[in-house]
């Protein structure tokens, strides 16, 4: 099935934005060949404020109309206790307030962005999203990533090269408590490494410490700005490391 086929299928549809490339394309197609469209943006404590502006500056770029959706996701002792399978509660807690939101507002399917290059063996999310019936189209028409990357580009969307972004969460060792003071530390080390000309990048916390992953073509760089780059983590954490395993 081609992606234009399924939107003339289903030409009333809900979409889960992220502000992420997946989710950008897939809002884009739904305008184009939908009817009928609206995104929902959930903010939690595990989502930083630039994938929000993200968001909001794509929804206007499109014209689309687009709600933002509160969630305290540390509220659930399940997530804050950050089991091995944490995504799998996050994702239900989160589609299911994006249901309710839909259902209100007259739409009775519900889609994300998931494509074919994810991998569903490695994403406990997935699985709540299937007991949920949430759809993926990019992945039934069988999109791969760099597809939708060349097809975001041609369209002259933003994200098209935006890196990969996986929520904050995933920077504190499964088993290891989430607290709201922990992701704010990650998304404050994670703006200043991005300010300085970051790309692509994780500061994963490792006891009390932080390990920088970086591309390997960004090593030199790390080296340029060490002193500035110690002396800004280090108010937030007790080491400063960087994985010699090049990220990516």
């Amino acid at each position: 099935m081609k992606l234009r086929e399924f939107f003339l299928k289903n030409p009333e549809t809900a979409i889960a934005f992220s502000g992420g490339v997946d989710s950008a394309y897939l809002l884009y197609a739904a305008m184009r060949w939908g009817k009928r469209v609206k995104a929902y943006y959930v903010k939690s404590q595990f989502q930083p404020e630039f994938e929000l502006q993200d968001a909001l500056e794509l929804a206007k770029d499109l014209g689309v109309d687009m709600e933002v959706i509160r969630v305290d996701v540390l509220a659930d002792p399940v997530i804050a206790s950050n089991p091995i399978d944490r995504c799998y509660y996050c994702k239900k807690m989160i589609f299911n307030e994006i249901k309710k939101a839909a259902t209100a507002d007259g739409f009775s399917l519900l889609l994300d962005g998931t494509n074919a290059s994810d991998d569903a063996g490695d994403r406990p999310g997935m699985k709540a999203l299937t007991e949920l019936e949430v759809r993926s189209p990019l992945r039934e028409c069988a999109l791969t990533k760099s597809e939708i990357r060349e097809r975001s580009k041609e369209a002259g969307l933003f994200t098209w090269e935006k890196p990969a972004y996986a929520c904050l969460a995933t920077r504190i060792p499964a088993g290891t408590e989430i607290t709201e003071e922990k992701l704010q530390i990650t998304e404050q080390g994670e703006r200043f490494l991005a300010g300085l000309g970051f790309t692509d990048f994780r500061i994963r916390m490792m006891g009390n410490g932080a390990r920088l992953q970086v591309p390997g073509a960004q090593f030199a760089m790390v080296l340029a700005h060490r002193k500035e780059i110690t002396a800004e983590l280090k108010k937030y954490y007790g080491a400063v490391l960087l994985d010699l395993e090049e990220r990516g």
